[in-house]
């Protein structure tokens, strides 16, 4: 499986982004995940997609970032609104032990 993402820029905080996960294959029926990783920090988990489709969000995007998919399509998103500084990351997806490249996310104040 090859997962890449895309979608990732600058943006002003307040700014909206929308990054996307294509895969090779049909994964994403499977749980799936977007995790993020900041300079000096550790990789956090940001939100998951079950194959039921219910969905799980870190505190920190509660209410902002919205994870989906599309099947058929083989590819899954992250909205992310209203972004903060503190979203600066490099965001990665990953689903049944893949990772994809990263995107880098750059929030400006």
């Amino acid at each position: 499986v090859q997962l890449a993402e895309s979608g990732g820029g600058t943006v002003q905080a307040g700014g909206s982004l929308r990054l996307s996960c294509a895969a090779s294959g049909s994964v994403f029926r499977l749980t799936a995940a977007w995790y993020r990783q900041a300079p000096g920090k550790q990789r956090e988990l940001v939100a998951t997609i079950a194959s039921g489709g219910s969905t799980t969000y870190a505190d920190s995007v509660q209410g902002r970032f919205t994870i989906s998919r599309n099947n058929a399509a083989n590819t899954m998103y992250l909205q992310m609104n209203i972004l903060k500084p503190e979203d600066t990351a490099v965001y990665y997806c990953y689903v049944a032990g893949h990772w994809g490249q990263g995107t880098q996310v750059t929030v400006s104040s």
